[in-house]
């Protein structure tokens, strides 16, 4: 698996799923990854470093637990992070732990649907399978998708998910084993995806589809100023971001290559940064490595609480984090 920069978000695409078990209607999520040179963002109640720390359904089941149990199960989870038991823990221990995490959860990803993909139980998907579970019930109703958007969604997405099927499918047999079919629904965490990864980012952005993003469709595609008033500062700072950093050519527009400099830049660690992040924020002594008292009186930088998923993660081998 590569180190896409991109990896701690979802795939860049709009996926069309099913609910497990048929052919029942599909819809439309868009999960698209927002660029992974992006500086780090503190979300209300710390969203963000829970993610990030726990992965994020572990994060939401920590914020079912008492500040008092947070606390207990943080502290048993510093002792796991605390590879060399030195009673520190250091910028590159919270850094493997972060990319533990984050690989556990793609895997687990991958394993929950797995069941509803491989109808004939051979171990692997073919195309054909993810096609019938994915967009069967449209295929053979189209007259309930009477709605132009929903039409031309679905006409658009079948022909994308083909070719990021087949790019993932690297021995061309059209049926996909499960490190084939991780790099279909990650494709952002895969080297041999990448290139997917910014055409589809393209065509999502690109609404005049000149082949191009301009600095209007980047601000557009997060942020619709239906009010037509004045723009936020943030978005007037965007537009600063677009003309100084996404723009390397200063012709105006973001090609192919810079596209793949903004969404997955190869000089940009998200576990590195969050992990400095996170000992930033916490070495109250400044020794640039943190004790368990640091960690516990910073507890909610961490984890959240009832206050403020992680739970069943105590009681996993180590090893298969």
């Amino acid at each position: 698996m590569g180190s896409g920069g991109a990896g701690w978000c979802p795939a860049l695409a709009l996926l069309l799923l099913l609910p497990p078990g048929g052919l029942g209607k599909p819809t439309a999520r868009q999960e698209r990854a927002r660029p992974g040179a992006a500086q780090h963002e503190d979300r209300p109640g710390f969203q963000y470093d829970h993610e990030a720390f726990l992965g994020k359904e572990e994060a939401r089941s920590f914020d079912q637990l008492s500040p008092e149990e947070s606390r207990e199960r943080l502290g048993k989870i510093v002792d796991r992070i605390d590879d060399d038991k030195d009673g520190y823990l250091t910028t590159e221990e919270l850094k493997n732990w972060i990319k533990r995490v984050q690989k556990r959860y793609i895997y687990e990803n991958v394993a929950k649907v797995w069941k509803d993909y491989d109808l004939n139980k051979d171990n692997k998907i073919a195309w054909e399978e993810y096609k019938q579970a994915t967009y069967g019930y449209y295929l053979e109703n189209p007259e309930e998708f009477q709605d132009a958007t929903d039409q031309h969604s679905f006409k658009k997405m079948l022909p994308r998910d083909e070719r990021r099927f087949k790019t993932a499918d690297l021995d061309g047999d059209l049926a996909a084993t499960r490190e084939e079919f991780t790099a279909f629904l990650h494709p952002e965490e895969f080297e041999h995806m990448k290139n997917i990864v910014v055409l589809e980012t393209l065509e999502d952005i690109d609404k005049n589809e000149d082949g191009f993003v301009d600095q209007d469709e980047y601000i557009a595609d997060m942020f619709a100023n239906e009010e037509r008033g004045p723009e936020p500062d943030w978005v007037i700072t965007e537009r600063e971001q677009f003309s100084d950093f996404r723009d390397l050519n200063k012709d105006g527009k973001m090609d192919k290559d810079e596209i793949q400099h903004w969404i997955l830049p190869q000089d940009y660690d998200h576990a590195l940064a969050e992990a400095r992040h996170l000992v930033y924020e916490s070495d109250v002594d400044k020794d640039q490595k943190l004790t368990k008292e640091e960690v516990l009186d910073n507890w909610n930088m961490f984890v959240g609480s009832q206050a403020t998923n992680y739970g069943e993660d105590l009681t996993r081998n180590h090893d298969e984090l």
